[in-house]
Parts: structure tokens; C-alpha cells; sequence
């Protein structure tokens, strides 16, 4: 018999013909809303599908479209770099900052007649970045923090609009970048069924969207019908240049099978592009999904590359953010938070209101020269909006409606978590608690500490750190250290695997780089950038605490109340003594060990790229180490890096060092570079 003619040959074909109809049928009910069979009918293909796969398991691929029904229950959410940084994109509120963006762009191309721009709506959802190889999509990942974010591949696999298989014409390998989002009829449907079951219904559909996607059971987020917009495309250099303006980005998504959203306009000026903006202000109701306001993009892919980008967000891109909207409410109370450098804020706690499709019952009075300035009191009814339509705030209150009994709130006198005395800055707006003993404080600063750009101490996160300071475990950031498994594992939600996990990251935050230390201290007016320039300046803290005024200021960007700043807090004796302590416990507080001081600029013109998990350093520490050695650090392959550090688990950078040529070198390979001066 013929080997083509076996029955296992036979239903191979009819099963790939299955899997291809299905998706045909997936892209054209969710892609272009034209569906050509029932329900009933799409259900009966499914089902043949399924009993093909029970008789034949070997014939199942990563592309069927039963797998979008959630596969094995997700342990945790691995964090993967981004190919290219997903940028955040910088707002806009009016017409004139829309034209100033505009003139901004002429300005720097040199340019007197009008740009080209495409204006999208600026979907209401999660970002996220898709990557498929030979056609076939591999993996998901969420914006993060524009530089890594989590792996949600096996959730993102059950959203019917995303296809498991490009078509033929499709690139190889690319990645796409778009919106994850919830339709409003989806959440209705979700609440009805959580009403039912007596269990609180979800807000609003962008924040369901989010903790839809960090399910660890893809069964549910396949029950939770997310959909998705698709309008950036990534090639690799065999096909940089088939795309070469947005439209055509456009375009090709819709070729290729991605659903993009039809509502969009390459515009000729930007008269064309704030008359489209204004056109959704109100229309935007009568969508099916959120929208907060517009994307505004430079066509020409050529003006994009001169334009580039700033450290934070592409210069050839800006959002219009409709204004926001406002509603009316009593104001309950007013409560006190004390924050981790002892600041106390106002926060008001009123009647639910819905607002900008969510329930609002508490608002930010930002602090207490505001509250008095506004004349904000309990009893009033207030107006409030939601800043850039995420925070709420309160406007002002409706004098005309105001009781007759309501009265100014009185400015603090002592902390009301500690009962310690407050005072106001000299030179600011604020209260703060002078006791460095407050347990508020002291949670506040535990969660600053150890973020992911401070000591990046995974899964010590809100809901923890109030145990753990409420229980008495931790009095101080230096205790964390001296924190033992059997303790964590007494507390709620605290299992055996979860105690193991945070113990780990404690150890392994010890290593983190002096400019992490000292922006995870929380020293006022120290940030992130502020601290790098501090380590770098001078590579041990012991020289940063013993170091004069005078010469501080001297240091570019450190003026006098900065300097002011970091030496009262190493001029407080507390803060010494949690320095010495921490050294004590193995934290590291240099920036490079004395060996390597001494070949300081041995990288000196070599540009290296960083990929997969390293066993000895943590990405930042590395990269840390090629700038003060002299090197280059960027985050994508090209012909003109000269080593890609290669640890576990690699991806894409790996795969295109090889094809480029490029030098890849372990992370031992990098140590004795460094031994030899190489």
C-alpha cells in the first residue's frame, strides 16, 4: 500500500485542513467580523478536530486550535527581555500641545511644510508583544517595565483574534506589538455570572484585562474572552525594508492574519489630525470597547529613525488624552498616610460614585496646603476626576451645597500610625512624621527597597510587608536578612515553595549594585538616575557618607538641597547604624572589587549585548560592570556590537549574533576577559 494512502496519512491531511478552516474561520468572525458559518457549525469542526487528536495525540502541533482552550497550570511568570525596549509614550491634553508636538517635529527635521501623520484610537487595554518563528507564534510578552516583561505565552494563546499560524506570505520570524483588551459586553457577561454567585463584580474592563493575563491557570483567561489590536511590527534584517511607512504597517497586519483596528487615518497635516481627534470625543461612547483618547504617529518610517527616541518615550509618537471626566460625591472623611520618608497625605473617603468606568470611593488631597487652599471639608459635596484617568482626585467643593456644621480640618500635630510630633518642611508643603521608628514608614520604605529597580526583591510585596512589620519580624530594611524560613512560612498564604522563593531573593539582592543600595535607601531627592551618578562618583558608600558638602555640589546635577538631603540622612545616626548593619549581613555597599578597579578601561570602545539568565551576576550588576569597565551596553544586536554575553535560555538576541557573526561569549568567558585585560 501506498505510505500517502495509509489512514494515518488521511487524517493527517483531513487534520490539517481542520486546523487551517478553524483559523480561517477564528480570523474571519474576530478579524473582520464577517463570519461565514453559525456557532453550531464552528462547534461540530472543533469537535472532529478533538476526536482526531484523542485517536492520534501525535498528530497534535502547538498551532491547533484546541490549545487555545488553556493548557497546564502556569508555576510562574518568567520575566524575558524585549527585543526593543517598549517605550512609554508622552500625553498630550490639548489642541495646542498637539501643534507644539507638531512644530517640535519640524523644528528638529528641519522641515517648513506639513508631516504625514496616522491616528489611531488609543485602545484602553495591556500591551503586549508577540514573537513567532517558521509562522508560528512562540511567545507572548506584557510591556513590563519597557525593558522586560513577563512571559504570558500559554494565556495569550487562548485569545481567539491572535493566530497560532501566519500565512505563507507572512515573514518567517517577526514580532508584533499591540493591545490585549476586555469588549464591555465581555465584562457585563463576566459580573452577571459573578452577581449570581454573590462574589463582587469586576470595575472596569482594563484592569480585569490585566489580571485576566496574570492567571496562572490559562483555563480561566480562555473562559474571560480577551480580545486584541495589533499595530507595530518588528522584522528582522532580511525584511527590515518591507515596511517603510505606517500605513503600510497597517496593512500588512491585516494581510497577515492580525486584527487590526479599522478606525484610523493617515492624515496630511495636523489640522487633518486634531479634527479627527475631536471627531472621537464623543463618538468614542458608541464603541464597544474603552478608548482614553489618540495615538498620533509620524508616518514616514525614515523621519522616525532621525527622530529617535528620548531614555523614556519615541520622539515620533504622541497620545491626545481626552479630558477627563468628573462626577459629584460627599466627602465621608478625611484619613492620613504616612509615607516612607514620614510625609503625611490627605486622602478623602466619599460616597461610591461611578467614574470614567470604575467606582470611586476614595480620592487624593495631595497635601495640606492644597486641602486648605481648596477649602475642601467633610460634609461637603465634591467634585472629583480621575488624572490621566487613572488616579482620582478632588477638584473643589460645591460651596453653595455645603452644610452649615462643616468645619476646616485641622493641620496635624502628631502621626497618627506612631503618635510622634510632625512638623511642616521648611521649605515645602508637607507634614512628616519625625520618628524613624513609625511602623508606617517603615512598610513604606520595605516596599521601595525592594522593587524591581531598587534590591529587586521578588514577592515581598504589599499584603507581606504588612505582616511582617505587624508581627514585629521586621524593624528595620536590615532585618529582612535575618529572616528565617520557618518564620515566613507561619505567616498567611505562605507555603513551603513561596518561603523558599523569597529567601532566595533576599540572598541574592545582596549583590545588587551600589547605585540600587542607595536608590533602594529612599534618600530624598535621590532617584534612580541620581543614584548611578552617586556610584559611579564614588564606588563605595563609606566615601559617600564622609564626603563634604561642598564637594557634592560640585558633582553635575547635585545642587544644594540634594546635597542637603544625602548628608542629613547619612548624618542621622539611625541611618549609619542600618548602613553598618547591612554590611554586617553581606550587602554589598561598593560599586567593583579592587581587582577589577585596577583595569578600569580595559572595554574601552567594545559594545556588548546581554541576554538569558546569568549565574553569578544579575543583568543590572553586568551591565554595571562593562560601563565602569569602559564598555558599551545596548540592548539589540547589530553588526557593530562586538559580544553578545550569552546565559541560560538565550532567545532571539542569541540566534541573531550567529546569523549577523557577531562574537558570543559565557559569562566566564567575560570574567577571565577581565582577568587577562584581554
Amino acid at each position: 500500500m501506498d505510505l500517502f494512502d495509509s489512514p494515518l496519512e488521511k487524517e493527517r491531511e483531513r487534520y490539517e485542513y481542520l486546523c487551517r478552516e478553524i483559523e480561517r474561520h477564528n480570523e474571519l468572525y474576530y478579524v473582520h467580523a464577517s463570519p461565514e458559518i453559525s456557532d453550531y457549525e464552528y462547534d461540530m469542526l472543533m469537535k472532529e478536530l478533538e476526536e482526531i487528536e484523542r485517536k492520534y495525540p501525535q498528530l497534535r502541533t502547538p498551532y491547533s486550535p484546541t490549545q487555545r482552550v488553556g493548557g497546564k497550570v502556569i508555576d510562574e511568570f518568567k520575566s524575558v527581555e524585549h527585543t526593543i525596549p517598549m517605550l512609554s509614550i508622552d500625553n498630550t491634553y490639548n489642541e495646542g500641545e498637539i501643534k507644539e508636538f507638531d512644530n517640535r517635529i519640524k523644528r528638529t527635521l528641519n522641515i517648513e511644510g506639513d508631516i504625514c501623520y496616522v491616528v489611531e484610537l488609543k485602545i484602553d487595554g495591556v500591551a503586549v508583544a508577540l514573537r513567532y518563528s517558521n509562522h508560528i507564534f512562540s511567545q507572548a510578552v506584557t510591556r513590563g517595565d519597557g525593558f522586560r516583561g513577563d512571559d504570558i505565552t500559554e494565556n495569550a494563546r487562548t485569545i481567539r483574534s491572535i493566530p497560532l499560524r501566519l500565512v505563507d506570505t507572512a515573514p518567517n520570524s517577526l514580532e508584533v506589538r499591540g493591545e490585549v483588551f476586555m469588549m464591555n459586553k465581555e465584562l457585563e457577561r463576566l459580573n452577571q455570572i459573578r452577581e449570581e454567585l454573590g462574589e463582587e463584580p469586576f470595575r472596569n474592563p482594563r484592569n480585569t484585562t490585566a489580571g485576566t493575563l496574570k492567571q496562572k491557570d490559562p483555563r480561566q483567561v480562555a473562559q474571560r474572552k480577551l480580545s486584541a489590536f495589533f499595530y507595530e511590527v518588528i522584522l528582522d534584517e532580511t525584511n527590515k525594508n518591507l515596511i517603510t511607512t505606517h500605513t503600510d504597517t497597517l496593512n500588512f497586519l491585516k494581510k497577515w492574519g492580525f486584527p487590526v483596528n479599522p478606525h484610523w487615518k493617515a492624515c496630511k497635516n495636523i489640522e487633518e489630525v486634531i479634527e479627527y481627534c475631536n471627531s472621537w470625543r464623543e463618538k468614542r461612547y458608541s464603541l464597544e470597547y474603552e478608548i482614553d483618547g489618540m495615538v498620533i504617529k509620524v508616518n514616514d518610517h525614515t523621519l522616525r529613525e532621525k527622530l529617535g527616541t528620548t531614555s523614556k518615550s519615541p520622539r515620533w509618537v504622541i497620545a491626545y488624552k481626552f479630558p477627563a471626566e468628573t462626577a459629584r460625591t460627599k466627602l465621608l472623611n478625611i484619613k492620613i498616610q504616612v509615607g516612607k520618608t514620614g510625609a503625611l497625605t490627605p486622602v478623602a473617603e466619599m460616597e461610591p460614585v461611578p467614574l470614567a468606568g470604575t467606582i470611586v470611593k476614595r480620592a487624593t488631597l495631595h497635601n495640606f496646603e492644597e486641602l486648605e487652599r481648596k477649602d475642601i471639608r467633610i460634609g461637603d459635596t465634591v467634585e472629583i476626576q480621575k488624572a490621566g484617568e487613572i488616579i482620582p482626585q478632588v477638584i473643589r467643593p460645591i460651596i453653595e451645597l455645603r452644610p452649615p456644621d462643616a468645619k476646616p480640618f485641622p493641620l496635624p500635630e502628631i502621626c497618627p500610625v506612631c503618635g510622634s510630633k510632625v512638623q511642616k518642611d521648611p521649605e515645602g508643603v508637607f507634614y512628616r512624621c519625625l520618628s524613624t521608628e513609625c511602623p508606617a514608614q517603615l512598610k513604606q520604605k520595605i516596599q521601595h527597597y525592594a522593587q524591581r529597580r531598587a534590591m529587586d526583591i521578588e514577592g515581598l510585596g504589599p499584603a507581606l510587608v504588612e505582616q511582617l512589620v505587624d508581627k514585629g519580624l521586621v524593624k528595620n530594611i536590615a532585618d529582612l536578612y535575618r529572616l528565617k524560613k520557618e518564620q515566613l512560612v507561619q505567616l498567611e498564604r505562605m507555603g513551603d515553595k513561596s518561603a523558599d522563593n523569597l529567601m532566595s531573593a533576599i540572598q541574592e539582592s545582596k549583590n545588587r549594585p551600589l547605585n540600587a543600595l542607595l536608590y533602594g535607601l529612599g534618600i530624598r531627592h535621590v532617584g534612580q538616575h541620581l543614584a548611578e551618578i552617586l556610584a559611579n562618583q564614588f564606588r563605595n558608600i563609606d566615601d559617600l557618607i564622609n564626603v563634604d558638602t561642598e564637594k557634592l555640589i560640585a558633582i553635575n546635577e547635585v545642587g544644594p538641597v540634594v546635597a542637603k538631603s544625602i548628608k542629613d540622612f547619612f548624618s542621622t545616626k539611625a541611618n549609619v547604624e542600618l548602613i553598618e548593619d547591612l554590611k554586617k549581613l553581606g550587602v554589598r555597599t561598593y560599586e567593583v572589587d579592587e581587582n577589577i578597579n585596577t583595569v578600569k578601561n580595559i572595554l574601552s570602545g567594545k559594545t556588548f549585548v546581554v541576554t538569558g539568565t546569568l549565574k553569578n551576576y544579575t543583568r543590572d550588576q553586568i551591565e554595571q560592570q562593562i560601563k565602569q569597565l569602559g564598555g558599551k551596553v545596548t540592548s539589540s544586536v547589530s553588526k557593530n556590537t562586538d559580544f553578545v554575553l550569552v546565559g541560560d535560555n538565550p532567545g532571539t538576541k542569541y540566534e541573531k549574533a550567529k546569523q549577523l557573526g557577531v562574537k558570543t561569549i559565557t559569562e566566564i568567558e567575560f570574567m577571565n576577559m577581565i582577568k587577562e585585560g584581554i
